[in-house]
């Protein structure tokens, strides 16, 4: 989970994480194999509310909506979340995972992260000479793949890419 009800602004188990951040951690939980990913309500649609915080006084809270993204990511979890995943995790700041497929969903996908500035990652979909585009808008320019089904898939800074096959 990224969040919940009891880690949000002035709850209990409050354990902020900055709003630039949730896309990548919803990345993580939700375009990987494992795990069983939940969407916070409050991430999707956005929340306000007023709450007393432990110094007694009451504060105003705004959480952002992230569904734009959201959505593009059950639609790569939906279409191209299958078959085997290889971990490219050997930088600190940039990291990346490939699902190459099953013989039902065909394709392949390539994420590619960062919390530090822009990233890259030359990663296998297994997909020779396939042009690629990042669904997240964040990078226009398209991506093919080499003979061996290899490339270097990019992200912005301080963000994720979501590269899927151009239709």
């Amino acid at each position: 989970m990224v969040d919940n009800h009891d880690s949000q602004p002035l709850q209990s188990l409050e354990s902020v994480v900055e709003a630039w951040f949730k896309p990548l951690a919803y990345a993580l939980i939700l375009l990987r194999r494992e795990g069983y990913p939940c969407i916070f309500y409050p991430d999707y649609y956005g929340a306000n509310y007023k709450d007393k915080a432990n110094d007694g006084n009451e504060y105003e809270i705004w959480l952002d909506k992230h569904q734009a993204i959201l959505d593009k990511f059950l639609l790569a979890r939906q279409t191209y979340s299958y078959g085997n995943q290889y971990d490219y995790f050997h930088h600190a700041n940039t990291i990346g995972w490939t699902r190459l497929r099953d013989e039902e969903h065909p394709g392949g996908m390539a994420v590619v992260l960062t919390n530090g500035g822009d990233g890259s990652k030359f990663m296998e979909v297994g997909q020779r000479n396939r042009t690629y585009i990042d669904i997240t808008e964040h990078i226009q320019e398209p991506i093919t793949t080499n003979e061996d089904g290899w490339a270097d898939f990019r992200c912005n800074a301080g963000s994720v890419s979501v590269w899927v096959p151009q239709p």
